[in-house]
């Protein structure tokens, strides 16, 4: 018993030092090399949500800066807490009131929008339209775009996990840790 146990944590430890050595690698990658992967991520998760609209973070920028435009971030607080699109608003404060936002785009995100992907395919169902952001935080900070904590402008973007460790250069990476991630 006690043999498959240190078997167990010894499989469990080469598993966890794979994926440091893996986000290790993945950061050593050019931005540009991190957009084709970030989008490339994307376009498979777009296959569970095929008919859900998504706009670019060029066009997200622009809608933006032009007020017709609300961010609902998908995450969870603890992410959240790290960085934010700017003027975003939660999804359970979307929720409580989603005509509030009636007359503007609403482009939900996550950290490569899958989580937010399926959140607007939900939407819908129920009558409720929104956008989904191409390549979610990860794409926008690799296009230019700026993010947010409550001290202001941060260089601080949480990735959720070493899958997804592509911030850009200059950009701190925020993870969850392994057993974390289990309990989500």
């Amino acid at each position: 018993m006690q043999l498959r146990a240190n078997l167990l944590l010894g499989y469990i430890l080469l598993a966890v030092l794979a994926a440091c050595g893996s986000a290790r690698g993945q950061t050593a990658m050019t931005d540009e090399a991190k957009r084709a992967a970030v989008y490339g991520m994307y376009a498979e998760y777009r296959r569970e949500f095929p008919t859900v609209q998504d706009v670019a973070p060029l066009a997200a920028m622009r809608l933006f800066e032009e007020g017709a435009a609300v961010f609902v971030d998908t995450r969870l607080p603890a992410e959240m807490a790290v960085s934010m699109l700017p003027g975003a608003v939660s999804q359970a404060a979307f929720l409580e009131n989603p005509e509030r936002y009636r007359g503007r785009t609403v482009i939900v995100y996550c950290t490569i929008s899958y989580r937010s992907g399926l959140l607007a395919a939900r939407l819908a169902e129920r009558g409720i339209t929104v956008t989904n952001l191409q390549g979610g935080l990860l794409a926008w900070v690799l296009e230019g775009g700026r993010v947010y904590d409550a001290a202001g402008e941060t260089q601080r973007i949480h990735v959720y996990g070493p899958k997804w460790n592509y911030p850009p250069a200059g950009y701190e990476a925020v993870l969850f840790g392994f057993w974390d991630r289990l309990r989500l």
